[in-house]
């Protein structure tokens, strides 16, 4: 490696990181890969970045993204000074991707006088915890086939899939399998996800599928206005990709990886059970990533204490919570969600030896919230 990790490297990122992740995705994917078509950037939402600034022209164009979703991509398109178009996932079928509600979205869109450019597909979801079939994938696939939009996959949780969920499939091995060579694709992933876990480091990549080679040097371009990625995340990206495949270190690694993705399965199946028993809150147990999403009931008492302090009904409870025992998660309404429904997320990443503490500490709160806010009380606050 010229000049060493102090020096500025290819606008794409490391050649040699980029050849390990050719080799990582046509191992994964059964299917060709180019290093050409990869971008090394600072995380997975510098690839997004990236991308978005070349697809979205205006006001006038519009991203369908997933509501709900993590906010990046909405704060994106507003950078790009375009709009977000909304398509909502379906709590009732563990937060599937109906492709007829993403075309509700792209015809409403339309209707308004907008050009949707691309589509946002998060898989596994965030904040949901959902894995999508391969069904739901292949009929993402052909609606971007027949509306001539880009697709965005973000898979920065594909290490994270549990138990009895379809098992996770690459949107690239999708578009190679149908033959959708007229579907352009931009794939992410990181090193912040997963068991790696190294959020910090700020590694990514991007990889590219029929994209237009006029549009691939516009792209180069965006990405040589800031030079290159980070190094020591480009080379933390290798890492992630080409782990150790032989001897004693190889086996290690193995455990290692086997044992925490298992730790993860088995705290994320106790805290949905826990919260799945609480009255007034209904929670799937995730099939992948690292949240819980459960739906909440929130009194109506309640309800009427957060208007009177200008905050959505799970705003004021995740606040509550944090003053009454330290623990933070995040309002639903910070994702997006139906009219009328709340939600918070959560996370399953305490150390297990603490998973029962936080799950009677929760309990506790929320037993203490309804009674507070019963109707049956006169002595509530608002």
């Amino acid at each position: 490696m010229t000049g060493g990790i102090g020096a500025y490297t290819d606008s794409k990122g490391l050649r040699i990181v980029r050849d390990e992740i050719v080799q990582f995705i046509q191992n994964r994917d059964g299917y060709p890969s180019d290093p050409e078509s990869i971008f090394l950037t600072d995380g997975a939402s510098g690839a997004a970045k990236l991308i978005i600034q070349l697809i979205m022209r205006g006001p006038g164009d519009a991203l369908l993204a997933p509501a709900p979703s993590y906010p990046l991509y909405s704060a994106l398109a507003a950078l790009s000074n375009g709009t977000i178009a909304s398509y909502y996932l379906d709590e009732a079928k563990q937060w599937d991707a109906p492709v007829k509600e993403i075309e509700r979205a792209y015809n409403d869109a339309i209707a308004n006088g907008q050009t949707p450019r691309a589509l946002v597909v998060i898989n596994p979801g965030n904040p949901t915890g959902a894995s999508l079939s391969r069904s739901a994938l292949e009929d993402i696939v052909r609606f971007c086939q027949r509306n001539h939009v880009v697709l965005l996959a973000d898979e920065v949780y594909q290490e994270n899939v549990y138990t009895g969920a379809p098992p996770f499939i690459s949107f690239k091995q999708i578009v190679r399998d149908l033959r959708a060579d007229d579907v352009t694709l931009a794939s992410f992933h990181s090193i912040s996800k997963g068991f790696t876990g190294e959020c910090g480091l700020r590694g990514g990549y991007m990889e590219l599928a029929n994209l237009d080679p006029e549009a691939m040097t516009q792209l180069l371009k965006l990405a040589s206005l800031t030079l290159c990625a980070n190094v020591i995340g480009q080379l933390a990206v290798g890492l992630m990709v080409h782990p150790p495949a032989s001897n004693q270190i190889a086996a290690k690694y193995t455990k290692d990886r086997d044992e925490k993705l298992a730790s993860l399965e088995r705290r994320a199946l106790k805290i949905a059970k826990a919260l799945d028993a609480l009255p007034g809150i209904s929670c799937d147990k995730a099939q992948g990533a690292m949240y819980l999403f459960p739906n909440i009931d929130i009194p109506p008492l309640a309800v009427a204490a957060a208007r009177k302090r200008n905050l959505q009904p799970d705003a004021f409870y995740a606040l509550n919570l944090l003053e009454a025992t330290g623990l933070v998660v995040v309002p639903g309404s910070g994702f997006g969600q139906l009219n009328g429904t709340w939600h918070f997320r959560t996370t399953f990443l305490p150390p297990e030896d603490d998973i029962d503490v936080v799950i009677s500490t929760i309990g506790d709160f929320h037993h203490a919230f309804l009674t507070r806010y019963a109707e049956s009380t006169h002595t509530h606050e608002l």
